[in-house]
């Protein structure tokens, strides 16, 4: 595929530190073989997350000087609510400091019991977490598409309709919410279609459970509606995320990814209710004054201009270009992704690269280890390493798929960069056979793939 050329000029550059393999084996020990602990320094290429790594355009560093730092009540509380209303559609916005920040309220207020159940169409990380953290019981539900990496198609992000049905039947109202994570992140940073939140919608509707939109790359899910979707093609994306919002009754945001800032997030409701008055008495105490939320006024400002700027047609055709360069230079070597890209992310099926290793061995950790000593690209699992333990049971969980994380930071890598990428996998995919896997010594009890410390197995 051609490079699509970026739709915008660089206007300030930081240098980066190039490191011998040497260096590189003796850093990796020193962070006990997780990415995570590792010096940013040392990296060369950074593709661990697009999560609020992105560069801020020159009308966001503006806004950074307009900044109201009034404690309540300031004006950049009142630009970004306009904007997120106009957006979104929901009556009440509240800013908090990041996406997990908003899960931290939002699902101590749906899980009121050990043991409920929440559906996902696949769960990230936090999401998870808090879900647990709650006393609930996570429950993914992806398309059987989304689970078959080698074949393509165009939604592979969607919740599987006739196995929701079932699950709301067998559970009944034990299930206490449904959340929809566009784009599906955990499945490949696969796009969710309009007919699938519309369809999940109405059947939530029938059971009076409430739908809780993971609204990271929303702008990313737009787009793909846009290309792929029947009856979209001339259709704003802002209009589109107005009507995919409308199939929701909350969502929880991280502005570090579509909204392109370095911190930031929210939460949305679709209707003024009591659980919104039960909301904002939790925000308070966690995260700061609801007009601020944990943020400065700066971090406001530069956020209701980036909510417009993840939405720019010219950007997005870039954003996803780049997935797509890297992925046909991919496919051209035969390396084995997620397939078709995602919208933030090429995902590297691991399991399938290093076949030779069992999930238990962590071959999604194990390819982000070698291809952090090939050549200074540090990236991240996608697997059975990220999955904590069941929170009931103890037991170690294994993952759909054994993935490898390349995520692409906004407006941040080239074409060349991009070229670096791609030419050490295919080192690596050279001598896959000799790529060790790797065992826990340490973990936390949750989100363990942070701060664990880890081992190559001889």
């Amino acid at each position: 595929m051609k490079y699509i050329a970026e739709p915008f000029k660089i206007k300030m550059v930081e240098p980066l530190e190039m490191t011998t393999r040497e260096e590189r084996v003796a850093a990796l020990q020193k962070a006990h073989y997780n990415a995570f602990q590792l010096e940013a320094s040392k990296v060369y290429i950074d593709l661990q997350t697009d999560s609020g790594t992105g560069a801020m355009s020159q009308n966001q560093w503006a806004g950074i000087m307009l900044g109201d730092e009034a404690y309540s009540g300031g004006r950049s509380y009142y630009k970004l609510i306009e904007a997120g209303t106009d957006i979104f559609g929901y009556e009440y916005i509240q800013p908090v400091h990041q996406g997990r920040a908003a899960e931290k309220v939002i699902f101590p207020l749906l899980i009121q019991e050990k043991g409920q159940i929440v559906i996902a169409n696949t769960f990230f990380d936090t999401t998870r977490a808090h879900v647990g953290l709650a006393g609930g019981r996570a429950i993914d539900n992806v398309c059987p598409e989304g689970k078959d990496t080698a074949t393509p198609f165009d939604f592979k992000g969607n919740m599987d309709v006739a196995e929701l049905q079932h699950l709301l039947d067998e559970h009944g109202d034990r299930v206490v919410a449904i959340v929809q994570t566009i784009t599906n992140n955990s499945v490949g940073g696969q796009p969710v279609s309009m007919a699938n939140l519309r369809e999940v919608y109405a059947i939530s509707q029938e059971h009076k459970v409430p739908v809780v939109i993971d609204a990271a790359r929303y702008a990313e899910n737009a787009h793909f509606i846009k290309q792929r979707e029947k009856g979209y093609a001339d259709v704003d994306p802002k209009d589109i995320a107005r009507e995919m919002f409308s199939y929701g009754d909350y969502f929880t945001m991280s502005a570090k990814k579509d909204a392109i800032v370095n911190m930031g997030g929210l939460i949305g409701a679709k209707v003024q209710s009591e659980l919104v008055n039960r909301m904002k008495s939790r925000v308070i105490p966690y995260e700061g004054y609801l007009t601020y939320g944990g943020l400065s006024g700066r971090d406001l400002e530069a956020m209701a201009v980036g909510l417009y700027e993840g939405l720019d047609e010219n950007y997005l055709t870039y954003r996803i270009g780049q997935m797509e360069y890297l992925g046909s230079r991919l496919e051209a070597y035969g390396i084995p992704f997620q397939n078709p890209v995602g919208g933030h992310a090429v995902f590297i099926d691991a399991g399938r690269l290093l076949a030779h290793l069992p999930w238990y061995q962590y071959p999604g950790h194990a390819l982000a280890m070698e291809l952090y000593l090939e050549a200074g690209i540090r990236s991240c699992d996608i697997g059975s390493f990220l999955m904590d333990r069941d929170p009931f049971t103890g037991e170690e969980q294994q993952a759909t798929a054994e993935f490898t994380r390349l995520a692409i930071p906004r407006r941040v890598y080239t074409q060349a960069h991009l070229d670096v990428v791609a030419e050490a996998l295919k080192s690596v995919q050279e001598r896959a056979e000799q790529v060790p896997g790797y065992r826990i010594t340490w973990e936390p009890e949750v989100l363990r793939h942070f701060t664990s410390q880890l081992e190559p197995i001889a």
